[in-house]
């Protein structure tokens, strides 16, 4: 068999684990499938390092910039240090929806949160969410504040783990969190 034939073959088998209609809509998806799915995706973060947080202006523009997350917690929740001023904070409170994009390390796929944000300046908390190599960045802590985001839905991604979207539309598989 050739590259091609196999590559269709791979992407009718797996389009057939994880159907997703022509019109984006998920379907139900089994306990298993979401379990291989949110590994999958644990396991692209972490092994991305960064990632990037896409806000939107007070036009309505997307603005994206790379960010150095915390690791997700159980449900998804990801949190960021970042300076009071800067503009992601203002963005963030004018509008909540954001969106995160990790790349896998070795380019063979991606995972992709959407979900709400919001601005965490709660000393108790901010001293459990720091990092050592941060100090240069902030010398006095004063302007660091915590960008918490909650997810609404999450995409996966990931050839090498033989997670592919749908052969017509490319819709990728979905994960939604309640």
């Amino acid at each position: 068999m050739n590259q091609i034939t196999k590559l269709i073959l791979h992407l009718t088998f797996f389009a057939l684990i994880i159907p997703l209609n022509l019109i984006g809509q998920e379907v139900h998806i089994k306990d298993s499938t979401k379990n291989k799915l949110t590994l999958a995706a644990r396991e692209i973060i972490k092994a991305s390092g960064t990632c990037a947080l896409i806000s939107l202006d007070e036009k309505s523009i997307p603005r994206v910039r790379i960010m150095d997350p915390f690791p997700p917690e159980n449900d998804f929740t990801i949190w960021f240090g970042t300076k009071s001023e800067s503009r992601k904070v203002h963005q963030i409170k004018n509008n909540p929806n954001v969106t995160l994009y990790y790349q896998d390390s070795d380019a063979s796929g991606y995972v992709v949160i959407h979900g709400k944000a919001q601005i965490v300046e709660d000393e108790k908390i901010k001293q459990t969410k720091w990092k050592k190599e941060w100090e240069a960045f902030y010398p006095n802590k004063d302007s660091y504040v915590l960008i918490k985001v909650s997810p609404d839905w999450m995409e996966i991604l990931s050839h090498s783990r033989g997670i592919v979207g749908d052969p017509v539309t490319w819709q990728t598989p979905i994960v939604r969190f309640d």
